[in-house]
């Protein structure tokens, strides 16, 4: 595999409350993930798909602002059990403060 795109955007999800008993793969406070495009190893597969939801709101230019949060590169939201909560936080990589990105983005050849 090649990859060929820049990513311009980086998250962090960290469980802010939970107890492993609670959760199906065992996830408890204080859990981290950092990842940039792919899907986190070991995430709960039944929250992917929120958290994907969230991370292209932020690559397509957007905020958590309009969703009633403070920043607008954090969130919290929680599993769909309600079981374990969890805070989202986008951080620029190739882009300025403002979100503007300044990187590229090259093709590699065949």
């Amino acid at each position: 595999m090649k990859k060929w795109m820049a990513e311009d955007w980086e998250f962090e999800v960290i469980v802010t409350c939970g107890i492993a008993r609670n959760c199906r793969l065992g996830l408890e406070t204080g859990d981290k993930f950092v990842f940039q495009y792919e899907c986190p190893a070991s995430i709960c597969p039944r929250v992917m798909p929120e958290l994907h939801t969230w991370c292209e709101i932020i690559r397509n230019e957007g905020n958590f602002i309009p969703r009633g949060c403070k920043e607008k590169y954090e969130m919290d939201f929680s599993c769909p059990c309600q079981c374990i909560h969890f805070h989202l936080t986008a951080k620029p990589i190739n882009r300025d403060e403002n979100g503007v990105y300044n990187g590229t983005s090259n093709r590699p050849s065949e």
